[in-house]
């Protein structure tokens, strides 16, 4: 796209346009998704609860987001008096921008990247680690004691499934060579025979199912949706929100859901690869199979939220922290031994 414009444009300014076009290409569509899937969450758990779910606002209630995204919009912003009002309004922002970030390294097809990086698994790795200052620093600046208990929980719960994350992730650099997140697709094309996707291989399956898990630890979704635990913390540590701030964060969660959802597909199931190397399947476009991975995980995510009940927080650290951990840390001395003997003959 730098080249078409440099056309006619200098080197500089085409290189900037270009720039702005993919990320209104990226995020566009993405914040369009996101009020869609929020649609898509209540029918599932409507069906799984034998119930209807949205069925009035447009057809088949589709419109029901948009018009909840209108009624918060009309909505007066109160902030409490005793509130911190600078970083109380920054929060929520901070919160839905790092949940915009992280797509810049996402592939939705060969090539078809924004920053196509060399550290791109380490950037995202660094920017969804940034996520829990949102979270901090809307519990401070509320001034309450039930928004700041739901924020320590919540910061806690975050950092202590990051750090298995990253032993997760470490597995899968290993494997692929490289951390370049167009070079891991790649390298997951017929992995095992002609399947497209690290998920087959027997020592990086278990780090996948840990990888889903984590994830569903890390966007707060249920079974660890602690944050929101109502018996104990009213609404969590966006309690005093209301209007575009609250939205900001409703946005925000389900914009790292998707990110999740997307990581699963890029990192073990072949991203815009298709399911098998079989040459018919790839006259559909990568992004095609890449939508319709992360419609499956998505759809994972809510099966588990309607289906599995909550648990209690010494349940959530025990599972971070005495199996996870250990876990991840073992499968990093597994894989990595069973590379060097059998790939660099050591």
């Amino acid at each position: 796209m730098t080249a078409f414009f440099g056309q006619w444009l200098p080197y500089e300014w085409a290189w900037f346009l270009s720039t702005i076009i993919g990320i209104l290409l990226i995020a566009l569509p993405l914040m369009l998704g996101v009020a869609m899937i929020i649609y898509a969450d209540r029918k599932i758990w409507a069906a799984m609860a034998l119930r209807r779910g949205p069925n009035v606002v447009g057809p088949f209630g589709l419109l029901q987001s948009f018009a909840d995204g209108l009624k918060v919009f009309l909505q007066e912003t109160i902030i409490p008096s005793a509130a911190n009002k600078g970083i109380f309004l920054i929060a929520p922002i901070v919160t839905f921008t790092v949940a915009l970030m992280a797509w810049a390294v996402i592939p939705f097809n060969s090539g078809a990247i924004l920053a196509d990086i060399n550290v791109g698994l380490l950037y995202v790795l660094a920017i969804s680690s940034l996520g829990v200052y949102g979270t901090i620093m809307a519990g401070w600046a509320s001034n309450s004691k039930y928004p700041f208990f739901s924020a320590m929980r919540a910061s806690a719960q975050m950092i202590s499934y990051e750090v298995s994350i990253g032993f997760i992730l470490i597995c899968v650099v290993l494997w692929a060579g490289t951390f370049n997140m167009n070079d891991i697709v790649k390298a997951q094309q017929a992995h095992v025979w002609i399947v497209n996707g690290f998920f087959i291989n027997p020592l990086l399956f278990p780090m996948w199912v840990m990888f889903l898990i984590s994830g569903m630890a890390e966007t707060q979704r249920a079974p660890f949706d602690l944050t929101e635990a109502e018996s104990e913390l009213v609404a969590g540590y966006q309690t005093e929100y209301s209007s575009m701030a609250f939205a900001l964060y409703w946005l925000g969660e389900y914009a790292n859901v998707l990110l999740m959802c997307a990581l699963n597909a890029t990192l073990f199931f072949g991203g815009w690869l298709p399911p098998l190397d079989i040459p018919v399947l790839y006259y559909v476009p990568g992004f095609v199979w890449l939508l319709l991975k992360i419609l499956f995980f998505f759809f994972v995510f809510s099966w588990v939220k309607a289906t599995v009940p909550r648990y209690r927080y010494d349940q959530l650290m025990r599972l971070g922290w005495k199996v996870f951990l250990p876990v991840s840390l073992g499968f990093v001395v597994v894989v990595s031994g069973y590379l060097m003997f059998t790939r660099y003959g050591a």
